[in-house]
């Protein structure tokens, strides 16, 4: 197996540790200062969606999700956790991953929190 290891990463993922669990490709990840990061042997490797059947990378301007105001602007520092998806980082909101796309946010799909 190919690792895309997180280097210098001092805090342990599991139950309880305060980042959101993800159910991805049969396993769990957590989210974490951006990064979807998977418990592997004794390192953590760098995960991210990828572009998918269930999570498109597609513009839908008609996506009114009613979990934030319109003029909410997704970023570093919006209080949503963010995601690397494809080639671009979303956000996730009540579930699902949003990404800014001009005024308004595109609908990318659900995803399983554990």
């Amino acid at each position: 197996m190919n690792c895309q290891t997180h280097g210098s990463h001092d805090h342990k993922h599991g139950s309880g540790c305060g980042h959101q669990a993800i159910q991805h490709d049969g396993h769990i990840d957590y989210l974490h200062e951006g990064h979807l990061h998977h418990v592997h042997d004794e390192h953590v490797d760098e995960h991210f969606l990828g572009d998918s059947d269930s999570n498109k990378s597609a513009c839908t301007p008609e996506h009114a999700c009613g979990s934030h105001e319109t003029s909410h602007q997704h970023g570093p520092s919006c209080g949503h956790d963010a995601i690397p998806h494809g080639d671009h980082v979303d956000y996730l909101v009540s579930g699902h991953l949003h990404k800014p796309c001009g005024d308004h946010c595109d609908h990318h799909g659900q995803v399983s929190l554990s």
